[in-house]
């Protein structure tokens, strides 16, 4: 944004207007947004926004749209069954082996996309002491829980106080491997992420971080800073994304997405389908094209580089990948490899023939690509 950057959290209708980001003849219907859906556009997410662009991908996902009164048929309030899969209060029990954790359920910012939309607000959701202490005791009685998702909400709005409590207490509890907090923090309040936090971070047990970015500029040099701080505290960082029309949905944005993680030091994990939460139609990206972006990754990126094109299938019945498979069966019952260039292959390869040697897709010469007399192909590593 210009000179007029707010210094404060921008959290309702008149301050969005202030700040140039909504037209004033929109204030009546984004006054229904927001008296269902929380509105947080915090200093550093509204740094990155162009007020003269209509489709600015940041605003896209930060600023309210009136949209967001249409619920669609398919829509549902809590679409993965979080609610249903709750057995105590602040826990989600959906695999046999971890469980989600959710200490408060406010956040920094607000999505418009957010799956959990219903139940995330300023009001914080924090769980009580007997609360918390009623949600440890379940993960205690239960050794089949290998792993704990710090989530929410973000974990990491949190004073480092709290947050150390609650993974000192997670540490304690002999049967678990790993933890793990999910978090928008390091993109949308990066001056968080101070050096009692990445401190209180320090755990025994192994602790990873997603971190959820959607878009190359959203990590600017200071969230780059933030995420450099966890790195100098040598914890391993992830990064959870969503496939969203009018933000990334497309071959560029998402190449450019991959690299600035991989540059941040952050592992591309998950890129999500978007899930039915009310008022979301909006961001859809149909199944096939989805696939389509995410098959167009390989042979562009890196292997590393890759995320995981992810389905959590509605009504809680858990996460699938739903790229498409590279070794299939072909119509005799054969298997077939397919290349990242579309290309079918015998698997396994039989008696090589000259017509199966594989071609160079980089151009020029042999030796000008680096092939030489080595044979391999031209392929990502």
């Amino acid at each position: 944004m210009p000179d007029g950057t707010p210094m404060r959290t921008i959290r309702d209708v008149p301050g969005l207007i202030a700040a140039g980001l909504v037209r004033a003849g929109e204030a009546v219907a984004l006054e229904q947004v927001a008296a269902r859906y929380a509105i947080a556009l915090t200093p550093a997410v509204a740094a990155l926004i162009d007020p003269a662009d209509p489709a600015d991908p940041i605003a896209a996902q930060y600023v309210p749209h009136p949209d967001e009164r249409i619920t669609a048929p398919d829509e549902h309030p809590d679409p993965i069954a979080d609610l249903a899969l709750s057995p105590v209060k602040g826990i989600v029990h959906r695999y046999p082996d971890r469980v989600l954790l959710k200490p408060l359920l406010a956040c920094p910012v607000y999505c418009r996309f957010c799956f959990r939309r219903e139940q995330v607000g300023p009001d914080g959701g924090v769980l009580s002491e007997a609360e918390l202490a009623a949600a440890l005791a379940y993960i205690a009685a239960r050794p089949a829980i290998r792993e704990v998702i710090l989530t929410g909400g973000d974990p990491l709005i949190l004073s480092p106080r709290r947050l150390r409590g609650i993974l000192a207490a997670l540490e304690a509890i002999p049967h678990l491997e790993s933890l793990r907090i999910h978090t928008r923090v390091p993109v949308a309040a990066p001056s968080l992420v101070t050096e009692a936090l990445a401190a209180a971070l320090a755990t025994r047990k192994a602790l990873w971080v997603a971190v959820h970015v959607n878009h190359a500029r959203e990590l600017a040099a200071a969230a780059r800073a933030a995420l450099a701080r966890l790195v100098a505290r040598g914890i391993p960082l992830l990064s959870q994304s969503v496939l969203l029309a009018g933000v990334n949905d497309s071959e560029a944005a998402l190449e450019a997405l991959c690299r600035a993680l991989i540059a941040a030091r952050v592992k591309p994990h998950y890129l999500h389908m978007l899930d039915f939460a009310p008022g979301t139609a909006r961001f859809r990206v149909e199944a096939e094209r989805a696939r389509a972006l995410h098959r167009s990754l390989r042979g562009r990126l890196p292997g590393h580089a890759i995320p995981t094109l992810i389905l959590d299938i509605p009504g809680g019945h858990g996460k699938v990948p739903a790229g498409e498979s590279h070794l299939a069966r072909g119509p005799d019952g054969s298997w077939r490899a397919r290349d990242p260039w579309g290309e079918d292959h015998a698997y396994p390869p039989g008696r090589p023939r000259a017509q199966d040697a594989p071609s160079d897709r980089r151009g020029g010469d042999e030796n000008e690509t680096g092939r030489g007399d080595t044979g391999m192909p031209a392929a990502p590593p």
